[in-house]
């Protein structure tokens, strides 16, 4: 098939210059690529048009129902994919992780835009700062969507996680995307897109994708632009320095090489959880994908006592992987990408070869059960032994981007710790140990080398989602030579694609703009209870009064024998004395809030459906006995969950 870009809301189909794909499987043309009839500078306009306008007439709320709405979508018609994912050398398992790993992202990101984010276009960042002496010009931080476009270069490995991970967060900030697969298995991330275009569900010019090179897109990038890269070092490198893009500072957030760790601690021997915890998740790294993840475990870092043992181990549960076609039955590990990948994981092997020696896997003479081993990019799982760490340099920065991992023994945990660091920045690294003090000197000892530390032991193994697995609220990124980048990260992620401002003025005017109640804004009184008015019909700075209570110790008694709280402060006056915050016995806390409750509560059935509690409560001034409370409630800001309720 001649693969498509969808730009300027139509499909261009692939250009006479058209390059074929190959099958990892057999090698034979998938499809062909090029994007040389693609109008780059119109496809730009586009976005920052149509998609821009379509999407900011979206609030976040808006945005994000449409986001789960694609996430069911998909899910519906999610069959085809898998089918197709198998060209890519994906076994079922594999496809499981791009295909539904990366819907599961839009449902996470669609689920924390309800529940988190307001109604608007603006969301706030920190609280009220006051700059006046009487409270009438203050200021605030606010972030808002920038107005440019995301340019999202992706890897080959996966082409339907790794785009739908980069989409969510941009298009639930309120950006438009052009998204870049890479081109060996393009044919699956168009597959997708085409289901998204057929949903009718984004905006015009939210989404657009290039099947091929991108040709001048980049010179036509702004300072309100962001590119977003997965990919090699070397590449990252070229595009960071491309003109357009240093001189307009746009933003740039890289995902690249990471030779990730896995560190056993020095506590753990053979026949401990721990021990086999720490050999089963150094196999399923190196074989999930046939080893070709950005957070596959290059580096198994182990005591010299054990390091025997854990080749052992290794080599054993090695020996039962059956590599071949992924959809041949028994076949556990599918091949690399295609024999180019393979050619290149052979030249990384050699470089390694010069401080290592092969414990497992031959990758001159592979197998393939169902396949011809020839035809495509089949290469066994190789376990590598370094032979003298201390003075080995390329295990640490060369990346064998397949089945590959290499063995190195360390004589304490400082030694391990700067092994560990040797990587100069990795995506994760993950540490398994029974011992807190040896789990807390890691952290502290490697935690700025990585974006994430998976530790894990037999408390948390049966639910570990494991080593490789990036998880849509957790930061996926890393220092160094990883990149710098932090893509997802829950809420993390949108800030990306927002540009923070520190607004001036009065409170009423900067409550209006932020659509949040500021103290020392104008309050709106005389309307009917808000508890008798319904969601849509309140305002803003809508505020009710209400009488004084007078709170007697008789109340305060009460309270303590009802609930059983009959802490000193509040029973013994001379105890309470004694105490530096009271002047003597005082109410409790929880009581001035059930009497505040009591205060401005309407108690017939009306709009109001529950009270879900109370953030940032505090209790900052004492009552005593016979002082009188009142209460102020006012409307500071209103967030819909549904049609029927906010």
């Amino acid at each position: 098939m001649k693969l498509a870009s969808y730009a300027c809301n139509r499909w261009i189909d692939a250009a006479a210059d058209a390059q074929p794909i190959p099958s990892a499987i057999d090698g034979t043309t998938i499809a062909l690529a090029s994007s040389g009839d693609v109008d780059f500078a119109a496809m730009a306009a586009h976005a920052r048009t149509r998609g821009t306008r379509s999407l900011r007439r979206l609030t976040f709320q808006g945005r994000a129902a449409l986001l789960k709405k694609l996430a069911q979508y998909l899910s519906d018609h999610k069959a085809p994919l898998y089918d197709l994912s198998a060209q890519t050398g994906a076994t079922r398992r594999d496809s499981a992780i791009d295909i539904d790993g990366g819907i599961g992202t839009l449902f996470v990101y669609a689920g924390m835009g309800r529940r988190e984010l307001p109604d608007t276009n603006m969301l706030i960042d920190g609280p009220q700062l006051s700059l006046s002496r009487n409270g009438s010009f203050v200021g605030r931080h606010v972030e808002t969507p920038i107005d440019g476009i995301a340019v999202h270069v992706n890897a080959y490995n996966f082409p339907c996680w790794g785009m739908l991970e980069k989409l969510a967060p941009a298009f639930l900030a309120g950006v438009p995307c052009i998204v870049k697969p890479a081109t060996q298995t393009a044919y699956l991330t168009e597959a997708m897109v085409r289901l998204i275009v057929a949903s009718g569900l984004l905006p015009e010019g939210a989404l657009q994708l290039v099947c091929g090179r991108l040709g001048d897109l980049f010179d036509h990038m702004t300072g309100q632009d962001l590119v977003s890269f997965t990919g090699s070092l070397e590449t990252s490198l070229v595009l960071r320095n491309h003109p357009a893009i240093a001189a307009n500072a746009t933003r740039f957030i890289a995902e690249r090489d990471s030779l990730n760790a896995a560190i056993l601690g020095p506590d753990v021997a053979p026949g401990s959880p721990e021990f086999d915890i720490f050999v089963r998740e150094v196999v399923r790294e190196m074989t999930v994908k046939a080893g070709q993840k950005c957070t596959a475990i290059r580096r198994i870092l182990v005591p010299a006592a054990q390091a025997d043992a854990v080749a052992d181990a290794i080599v054993q549960k090695l020996s039962r992987v059956v590599v071949g076609d992924p959809r041949a039955e028994g076949v556990t590990m599918g091949p690399l990408v295609g024999l180019g990948q393979r050619d290149d994981v052979r030249r990384r092997i050699d470089a390694l070869l010069a401080e290592a020696e092969i414990v497992f896997g031959d990758p001159e003479n592979p197998t393939a059960q169902g396949a011809d081993p020839a035809a495509g990019g089949y290469l066994p799982p190789i376990l590598l032994r370094a032979r003298d760490p201390k003075r080995a340099t390329a295990l640490h920065r060369v990346e064998a981007f397949g089945p590959v991992s290499t063995l190195v023994a360390y004589d304490d945990l400082d030694d391990a710790i700067t092994l560990a660091r040797r990587g100069e920045g990795s995506l994760v690294a993950t540490a398994v140990t029974y011992d807190p003090a040896v789990a807390g000197d890691l952290v502290f000892g490697i935690a700025s080398y990585h974006g994430r530390l998976h530790l894990v032991d037999r408390d948390s193994a049966a639910e570990s989602t494991g080593h490789g697995s990036p998880l849509p609220g957790l930061v996926h990124g890393g220092p160094g030579r990883a990149g710098g980048g932090e893509e997802m990260g829950g809420l993390r992620g949108l800030h990306h694609y927002l540009q923070r401002t520190a607004l001036q003025g009065s409170p009423a005017l900067l409550s209006r703009l932020t659509g949040h109640w500021n103290k020392g804004a104008p309050e709106v009184t005389g309307n009917a209870h808000p508890f008798r008015r319904g969601f849509d019909a309140l305002a803003l700075g809508e505020t009710i009064h209400t009488a004084p209570r007078t709170v007697t110790l008789a109340d305060i008694e009460h309270f303590a024998q009802f609930t059983g709280d009959t802490f000193y402060a509040h029973m013994d006056d001379e105890a309470a004395r004694a105490n530096p915050f009271f002047p003597g016995r005082v109410a409790h806390g929880y009581l001035l809030l059930s009497f505040a409750a009591g205060l401005f509560v309407d108690p017939a059935p009306g709009p109001v459906l529950a009270n879900y509690g109370l953030d940032s409560l505090r209790f900052m001034k004492p009552v005593l006995p016979d002082d009188a409370i009142a209460v102020r409630l006012t409307v500071k800001q209103k967030s819909p969950r549904n049609a029927d309720y906010g």
